[in-house]
């Protein structure tokens, strides 16, 4: 079957009307619906991770984010690799192999979750597959920037990245329901602990019998139990009861820092402690689910999908090299370009791997805590939605407005998740807020995300190759998103309890990002106005 068009002119109005127009929709149609497939499997770690602990495994708080990380990690370097092989390959054979290789982490993920006894290890290499989904993107962009007019290059872009973002919605939203549902294999039971239950049992369970129960645990046990206690706290009971002993001190805590250690323990270990404690006791919760089937609904849709790709999709006749496409680096405004879309979309991918596990861990241990996964769907939902809605908006007023806009809309959300105690809260009054903020700062992603992607065309208009060029390179290096965000914000939350130096550190990045784009691209007189 033929991969390769005979000739592409989409600036010729003659030939768009009569022939590049049908292709190029049909192109865009094919392409975006296997991106929403690449986003969930990307993203689809980030809504398994925060079940684990409640199903047996027992996987450390930066073992989960690293597992959150790792795909992140995985993306940029594929994306990198992306970047270059659109040229060589074309859009036809890229693209479905791209789709058919996502069935190695949705299947392997899907008998991984079955067994708890799967070590770590196989769980990172299966999330670094997860990265497949991810890498896509730095050749499907590129090719989308190919196979339209310039008049129309911001609108394709936008919906396609746009609708493309909904994917990572589409699998947070998609994990509650389908947990529910057997697709293959046996139920697990997921346990969860009540700390409103929780704390009413603490109160009337007498210290001898909790002096028992905590000093039959193993010593690195108790250890690790105290370690999510506030230091002033434990500092205070120390030097109330002048006493080291980890059992005695577990004790003593208030009843209300026991609730919450029990909240942030391993679920399986807090089960048989609050079992011991009261055998009758509601603080337990189990319910039966079908973990697996949260990855193995994808896998009869990305066959369908790469069969689809392989039949319906051709390519477009540019050869070029490796040698020859590595000309993008010697352009300033490559790298300042990609200062940017780290800005837009490191910040939007970043927050939807990492958003679940915030709530998880920075909510979670408050009496009538927050599901993460009813929530966590929300934020890419409306990126995903600002990003389509404001790629019609950046072919009318330009992109580099949007995106100065954008920086200053996560400028501000950040600085009101700091100066409010939103991101080291003590109470859960501060969710709905925190929940608020995070999701007006998806918006705003969404918004930048839109403006740089019709921006990158007109910055390089004199040559469209290394202008799809610098779309994938610079989506590459904003894919190491959610490895930034998952490891900064969980080192923070393992070493403090709160993300407030993240987000500062996001503060002083988001405005020099700001600042370039404002002076090179927006303002009057400016480089390159785009």
């Amino acid at each position: 079957m033929k991969t390769w068009l005979d000739k592409w002119e989409p600036d010729d109005n003659d030939f768009w009307e009569k022939t590049g127009s049908a292709i190029a929709w049909k192109t865009l149609t094919i392409t975006t619906l296997t991106l929403i497939l690449s986003f969930a499997s990307w993203f689809m770690m980030s809504v398994i991770a925060v079940k684990l602990p409640g199903l047996g495994f027992t996987f450390s708080k930066d073992e989960l984010f690293w597992l959150v990380a790792i795909p992140g990690l995985a993306a940029g370097f594929l994306r990198i690799i992306h970047t270059f092989i659109l040229p060589i390959f074309g859009t036809r054979h890229v693209v479905a192999w791209a789709t058919l290789i996502k069935l190695i982490p949705v299947i392997g993920i899907g008998f991984a979750v079955m067994d708890t006894s799967t070590p770590f290890w196989v769980f990172a290499i299966l999330a670094f597959a997860c990265g497949f989904g991810g890498g896509d993107f730095s050749s499907y962009m590129p090719s989308t920037s190919l196979f339209f007019p310039k008049r129309l290059k911001g609108t394709a872009l936008g919906i396609q990245a746009g609708i493309g973002n909904f994917g990572v919605s589409l699998a947070q939203f998609v994990t509650p329901l389908i947990l529910g549902v057997s697709l293959y294999g046996a139920s697990s039971i997921f346990t969860s602990i009540d700390a409103k239950e929780a704390l009413a049992v603490f109160k009337n369970v007498e210290a001898a019998k909790q002096k028992e129960v905590f000093s039959a645990l193993d010593a690195k046990v108790q250890t690790t139990l105290l370690s999510s206690v506030k230091p002033a706290v434990l500092d205070s009971v120390k030097a109330t009861i002048s006493n080291a002993d980890e059992a005695t001190l577990l004790v003593a805590l208030p009843a209300k820092a026991k609730a919450k250690v029990m909240a942030n323990a391993n679920p399986k270990l807090a089960e048989k402690i609050m079992n011991q404690l009261s055998p009758d006791t509601k603080a337990v919760v189990n319910k039966p689910i079908y973990i697996q089937s949260a990855a193995f609904w994808y896998v009869p849709f990305l066959i369908i999908l790469a069969l689809i790709s392989w039949f319906y999709l051709r390519s477009i006749p540019m050869h070029s090299s490796i040698k020859e496409q590595m000309d993008i680096f010697g352009n300033k405004h490559t790298w300042y370009c990609t200062i940017t879309y780290v800005m837009t979309f490191g910040t939007f991918a970043g927050l939807s791997a990492a958003f679940p596990l915030m709530i998880k861990f920075l909510y979670g241990d408050f009496p009538n805590a927050p599901d993460p996964l009813v929530y966590a769907f929300y934020g890419p939902l409306i990126g995903s939605a600002s990003r389509v809605a404001f790629g019609f908006v950046a072919d009318k007023v330009g992109g580099a407005i949007l995106t100065t806009f954008t920086g200053l809309g996560i400028i501000g959300g950040a600085i009101v998740l700091i100066t409010q105690g939103l991101v080291a809260p003590t109470s859960i009054d501060q969710f709905p807020m925190f929940v608020g903020v995070i999701f007006l700062m998806f918006f705003f992603t969404g918004v930048g995300n839109a403006g740089t992607f019709r921006q990158y065309p007109i910055i390089f208009a004199d040559n469209q190759r290394q202008a799809a060029g610098v779309i994938g390179w610079t989506a590459a290096i904003a894919a190491f998103g959610p490895f930034i965000f998952s490891k900064l914000i969980g080192g923070n939350l393992s070493a403090n309890g709160t993300v407030n130096q993240f987000f500062i550190g996001l503060v002083i990045f988001c405005m020099l990002a700001t600042a370039i784009n404002w002076w090179f691209y927006n303002r009057k007189g400016c480089e390159k106005p785009s």
